[in-house]
């Protein structure tokens, strides 16, 4: 039997990805390497794990294990089965009130610290990358970050965890009788193990190294100081498997101990004129017990100055040989806060600052200077010289010998011929990062990289240092593992190997290899494809907010499967070009919600939804961009016709309409032809014939915009056993009742069943229905703007009542001031505008305010930043609010999920588990398409959050 028909029998065929969309898509990672997997599979459960491992130890063919694919260092990119343990390992369980959390490994950092918060505790580990890594790599790496150190990596924090080892048993070793179960089940690896332990323990030399060595943060080789610290057979095996990268086995569950988040906190930037000068401060800084010590050097500074929002700390300075580090002081509470910072005041005054250190409290300074750090990495990596790879090394040594250190280092980058290298890192610990870039296909990069990594190692080495501090020994330090151990270690580490892997098939060449030259194989190229995504360092942050990512692919896939094709095509590989080709439309371009939340979490700013949004252009023929241009002029007819069928549709039998429907989508293009269902609501009405759609009378405020979407689908109500509202009146006329009783007035448009947001054009690629539309917008707002500025003297914005919509006209707006056009006016969410100028007007008798309100916020929301009034607002009418811990962009992206509605299915189920957990009383959104997807995904009745409003603050509508 082949290797792909034994992992099918074993796993089942849909959990088998073989083909090369799927192999290519999904073999890359952050690091500098790429190894393109034989096939991919997707483990569910523990069973699926140890089954895996029996088919590769059968076949004698690796198997590496990935999560969030985030290591820098190649150990999560192998060429045999890549084993994908992200989609079916998430579950958090938070124990003892946040003293303790049951964790599973494809949970990434931030959602255990999101549901952590509320206890006021956190994960040791801090790394910068918490929104995409996960908990199996912070594991596997024993990653620490910004303030952990030593004292709270994963080594120190762990309490316990779930082992599928290579033989396929499994381990938990928190269980009372836990060495019993494994002596019993491995009578072969709990021999070595006990007679390693004694053998170290009996060697006051191997001791002293151990000791001398783990007491700097070290990632280098294997946790051999668990020989030290335990006695147990499961105790060692748990250290052991800390720091392992996927080459002792898989840790399916982990039970950490959390540490206490420390509310007040006070952070700011020291400025000094060179790294040099940064280093020889550090252990002043270090002595006066700053939690954090970030340091940044010159080439950081300039690449975080080209941020759209930088603090302006940074964005002020005229960088020359600069230095920056970001300074963190925590306590308990304000007074021993401010007690930290007046004892460090006497050093922070006596440094020489070239700007006086300005040490903030406010939460959203503090957020921007620690954007700018943990973005850094990618951030650099993207603004790289095109055609070339990134590669971050992770050295450590003592923090009296760092100022050395760093400028022995800048003279080996340079004399090796690295320009503009880039040093930043954890200096607190000693610990620095530096990214060098070139070109990994010229002939001549492989020697100098080969020079340059000798010279480092003797550097840090000679320093007392080790060679990885958190990042992993990975596939760029493995051959040097044997320089930084004694040879009496390194047969230990062996041994280990050996022990729990005979077969050899666990991720080998990580770690520990034979081959001197290994960090110099398989190094990744770089294909410049498309420019709105060529910046792209494959870093993974936007995986997590991808609402693809359970279905087809997610940002970084779409980008490298593009990248492959490239290559392909550029070597004359037509059957692999073809074989993207075939997979790519559906995967790549039709289940791409272009919702821009991948933009949110990239460093550099890159949305993916660009991309597919010019793809989808590109494919538009003449027929069908004339076809959606007619719609464009007649708009208000399209609506209203969309809205009586819907009508038509409510009252038929469903089998009818289904049928009907599917025959429509066959014979015309399913990706134009949404797909009907019966939890989809009737027909809306046309917005010149409901409240509001004539203006408000009164002092106008504003130009109002309602959203075609009220048009086509009909208002929601509540659902059976939800808190009762008033159905049927929808926010156009919630917001056009709040601004009368407010006294404040609006004015519509002229033709406004004509007007639309533009992204049912520019979503699906129709750019020129898009460009005409746009012009409609400009015309008719522009015109209601002049009349009021006529009237009052004033200029006023326009509001739209439904955040995509919003973003939408936004963006004509933008445009055309880009332009110079003077029709663009400021434009703002109902949201907002009922926030700021509507309830400050209202009472709010609070008997009247809902019990409980569980809130989704939108992409949009989130993108354009109405979530901070989205919440407000909801405080405001509700005693209780809930956001899901796990909400996301919901999918819908207009009408794509009614053309894939799998698509919504995938990107709502983790929120919709989470909206069964509050069991709120009252369910709201800012949007009618993603109140749709979030009442088909959890059976609640989603409402805009404006009608909410109006049932409490006013009296029944007439």
């Amino acid at each position: 039997m082949d290797l792909i028909a034994d992992l099918e029998r074993a796993l089942g065929p849909d959990q088998v990805l073989h083909r090369a969309l799927d192999r290519h898509a999904r073999a890359h990672d952050a690091s500098h390497y790429l190894l393109v997997p034989q096939v991919v599979a997707v483990a569910r459960d523990v069973h699926a794990v140890a089954d895996t491992f029996a088919v590769a130890a059968r076949h004698h063919v690796p198997v590496t294990l990935r999560s969030g694919g985030t290591s820098l260092s190649g150990q999560s990119s192998g060429a045999g089965i890549l084993l994908d343990t992200r989609q079916g390992f998430r579950r958090v369980e938070v124990l003892d009130d946040g003293v303790r959390v049951r964790v599973q490994p494809g949970a990434t950092l931030r959602s255990v610290n999101a549901r952590l918060a509320r206890h006021g505790r956190a994960l040791g580990p801090d790394p910068a990358s918490e929104v995409a890594c996960t908990v199996g790599g912070i594991i596997a790496n024993n990653s620490s970050g910004m303030a952990a150190g030593t004292e709270h990596n994963s080594y120190r924090t762990l309490e316990s965890m779930t082992v599928v080892l290579a033989s396929g048993t499994v381990v938990d070793t928190g269980a009372a009788d836990a060495s019993e179960r494994l002596r019993a089940a491995e009578p072969a690896l709990v021999a070595t193990l006990e007679r390693l332990r004694d053998e170290i323990r009996a060697d006051p030399a191997a001791v002293a190294e151990i000791r001398e060595r783990f007491s700097l943060k070290n990632t280098m080789g294997y946790s051999v100081q668990a020989f030290c610290d335990a006695t147990d057979p499961a105790a060692l095996l748990q250290r052991l498997l800390v720091g392992s990268e996927g080459t002792l086995g898989f840790v399916a569950e982990a039970v950490y101990c959390t540490v206490p988040v420390q509310p007040s906190v006070a952070t700011g930037l020291l400025v000094l004129d060179s790294v040099d000068r940064a280093a020889e401060a550090l252990p002043h800084l270090v002595a006066t017990g700053a939690a954090a010590l970030e340091l940044m050097d010159a080439t950081s500074l300039r690449v975080a100055q080209r941020a759209a929002t930088v603090p302006a700390v940074i964005r002020d300075l005229d960088v020359d040989q600069h230095a920056a580090i970001l300074v963190e002081y925590r306590g308990q509470d304000d007074d021993q806060l401010a007690g930290r910072v007046a004892g460090a005041r006497d050093v922070l005054d006596r440094l020489p600052a070239v700007v006086p250190v300005d040490l903030t409290t406010e939460p959203a300074d503090r957020a921007a200077l620690w954007s700018v750090r943990k973005g850094l990495y990618a951030a650099v990596a993207g603004a790289r010289p095109p055609g070339t790879t990134a590669l971050l090394e992770d050295v450590v040594v003592p923090v009296d010998r760092l100022a050395r250190t760093c400028r022995e280092l800048a003279a080996q980058l340079a004399a090796h011929g690295y320009p503009d290298p880039v040093i930043f890192g954890h200096a607190k610990d000693g610990n620095l990062h530096f990214m060098l870039t070139d070109d990994m296909e010229d002939a001549s990069s492989s020697d100098r990289l080969a020079a340059f990594t000798e010279d480092l190692v003797d550097l840090v080495l000679r320093h007392g240092g080790n060679l990885k501090a958190e990042h992993g020994t990975g596939r760029a330090m493995a051959p040097f593992v044997g320089r930084q151990y004694s040879p009496a270690l390194v047969t230990v580490m062996r041994e280990v190997k050996r022990a729990f892997d005979p077969a050899g098939v666990l991720n080998p060449g990580v770690v520990l290899t034979d081959d001197p030259r290994a960090h110099l194989r398989d190094l990744k190229p770089v294909d410049r494809v498309d420019a709105e995504v060529d910046r792209c360092v494959e870093c993974g942050y936007c995986e997590p907010v991808c609402p693809s990512r359970d279905l087809t692919l997610t940002p970084r896939q779409r980008i490298v499967a593009r990248r492959a094709r490239a290559r392909a095509e550029g070597v004359g590989d037509t059957a692999l070009v073809a074989e993207i080709d075939a997979e790519y439309g559906y995967e790549g371009v039709d289940t791409c919600a272009a919702d821009g939340m991948c933009a949110t979490a990239c460093p550099v700013g890159i949305d993916t939804g660009a991309l597919v949004k010019r793809l989808r252009s590109e494919g538009r023929g003449r027929v069908e961009q004339r076809a959606w241009r007619t719609a464009a002029a007649h708009w208000g007819a399209t609506t209203t016709a969309a809205g009586v069928a819907l009508d038509v549709a409510s009252r038929l039998p469903a089998p009818w309409v289904e049928t009907a429907n599917r025959a429509a989508r066959t014979v015309l293009d399913a990706d134009d032809v949404p797909r009907w269902s019966p939890d989809l609501p009737a027909g809306g009405r046309r917005r010149s014939r409901t409240a509001g759609g004539r203006g408000v009378p009164g002092p106008v405020a504003a130009v109002f915009l309602p959203s075609c979407q009220g048009a086509m689908f009909a208002p929601a109500g509540p659902a059976s056993g939800e808190a009762p509202g008033r159905p049927g009146e929808g926010v156009q006329a919630a917001v056009a009742r709040l601004c009368a009783a407010a006294g404040v007035g609006l004015v519509v448009p002229d033709d406004l069943d004509d007007l639309c947001c533009g992204t049912p054009w520019s979503s699906k690629g129709y750019t020129e229905g898009h460009a005409a539309m746009a012009e409609r917008v400009l015309t008719a707002v522009g015109a209601a703007r002049e009349t009021v500025r006529e009237r009052t003297g004033q200029d006023v914005p326009v509001v739209v009542d439904a955040t995509s919509c919003t973003e939408g006209v936004a963006g004509i707006m933008a445009t055309a001031r880009e332009a110079g056009d003077p029709r663009a006016v400021d434009v703002v969410d109902a949201v907002t505008f009922v926030a700021e100028t509507v309830l400050p007007r209202l009472p709010v008798d609070p008997d009247r305010r809902l019990s409980s309100l569980v809130l989704h916020p939108t992409c949009a929301s989130a993108r354009s930043g109405v979530d901070a009034d989205l919440r407000a607002v909801a405080a405001a009418v509700a005693r209780s609010v809930e956001v899901p811990d796990d909400w996301g962009c919901c999918g819908f992206a207009g009408d794509r999920g009614m053309l894939h509605p799998e698509l919504t299915a995938a990107a709502t189920a983790a929120e919709a588990a989470d909206v069964e957990r509050l069991d709120g009383d009252t369910h709201a959104s800012c949007n009618r398409a993603c109140e749709l997807a979030m009442t088909r995904a959890t059976g609640r009745s989603y409402r805009h959050l404006l009608e909410l409003v109006a049932d409490v603050v006013l009296d029944a509508p007439p």
